[in-house]
């Protein structure tokens, strides 16, 4: 018989071995929230999920769970397969809330003889248990905060993930929302709710609380659809701050990398329509034809010098001379290898492993 296991349990277990933590919600569920690292494995579809519903609401409960067994006894073998394909030895089922969907789930696939335990709670509980760890991290997250600014383009995100890459302690908020955190964020994105962006952090957050200091952007109190939390916002003001200083032309080339206008021609245009009242008219103008036309380059070059560095610059003025260093670089790289340099020398002999 398959066994029940906590939140905290399941982690443990984590730090042990390798273990398979399956979804066995609804596709649409598993997309709205999922535990990081999970698989989805379906129990019902989305419409089999609402036609269930359905006779439970019309008919009964036990109408509802007839209806139930009869689409589980047809996709068994299947659902008993994907199952068997997951290399791991030992599988943790969850559901909604450690209910009938895991129990049925982690019951059939004990009985093919694979070994399975049920989270308890299910992601309901794991959400209980990110929303105490968030309220912990308030009053225990003490590092350092080294925040890395610059201009729109400057490629800080990619310089944060260069150094997360190399074992350096990052919070990549913007990762962690799944949005670049300005108005043309979202385009070729599919932004994280605020579920989603609260896992991630916490988990993140857990793995590097120890560290002396940690690297982050300089966000504002939204990322999206995220709201960054007040213990973040202020270890960040009360940072010390790198701004990154890069050629017009090198920006305008990482913002091209980045967003590949040309692919969400739509979507770019329908940005720039939020914010096109706030620019100079005969700006504007010439921005709204450059993307009709195509020509990316000429729209990014304007964007910059006329929306987003005068707004940029007002907020960099606010931090004191005495917190901040002002690096003048020719690329990402070069600005990569002085933040690296910088925290050997002021912040810690080495970066700390994650």
């Amino acid at each position: 018989m398959f066994q029940d296991i906590s939140v905290d349990e399941l982690r443990e277990l984590q730090k042990e071995k390798p273990i398979a933590i399956v979804d066995v919600r609804s596709p649409s569920e598993f997309a709205e929230s999922n535990i990081p690292g999970s698989v989805n494995i379906p129990i019902f579809t989305d419409e089999e999920r609402a036609e269930i519903g359905t006779v439970y609401k019309q008919i009964s409960p036990d109408a509802a769970k007839e209806k139930g067994l009869e689409i589980v006894s047809a996709k068994l073998p299947n659902f008993i397969r994907e199952f068997s394909k997951l290399p791991e030895e030992e599988k943790i089922v969850y559901c909604w809330r450690g209910g009938m969907r895991s129990k049925t789930s982690a019951t059939l696939i004990d009985l093919m003889g694979i070994n399975s335990k049920r989270l308890i709670g299910g992601i309901r509980g794991y959400r209980e248990w990110v929303v105490e760890k968030l309220e912990e991290l308030a009053t225990d997250f003490k590092p350092k905060a080294l925040v890395i600014n610059g201009y729109t383009g400057s490629g800080k995100t990619k310089i944060l993930n260069e150094l997360q890459d190399e074992g350096y302690p990052v919070l990549d908020l913007e990762g962690m929302a799944n949005h670049r955190g300005s108005v043309f964020g979202m385009i070729g994105k599919k932004p994280h709710n605020q579920k989603v962006f609260d896992l991630m952090l916490v988990e993140r957050s857990l793995q590097i609380k120890k560290s002396p200091y940690v690297l982050l952007e300089a966000e504002s109190k939204r990322v999206g659809r995220a709201t960054i939390p007040d213990f973040l916002l202020n270890l960040k003001e009360e940072g010390y701050h790198i701004f990154v200083d890069l050629p017009m032309e090198e920006r305008v080339l990482n913002i091209l990398e980045d967003y590949r206008p040309w692919e969400f021609p739509n979507d770019c245009m329908a940005a720039f329509q939020r914010i096109k009242k706030r620019i100079h008219t005969p700006i504007a103008t010439q921005i709204e034809k450059d993307l009709e036309s195509g020509d990316y380059h000429s729209a990014v070059k304007l964007l910059l010098e006329y929306y987003y560095d005068p707004r940029y610059h007002y907020t960099a003025e606010q931090i004191s001379e005495d917190r901040s260093k002002v690096l003048h670089v020719k690329n990402v790289e070069e600005a990569t290898q002085l933040i690296k340099e910088f925290i050997t020398e002021k912040m810690s002999k080495s970066p700390t492993k994650s």
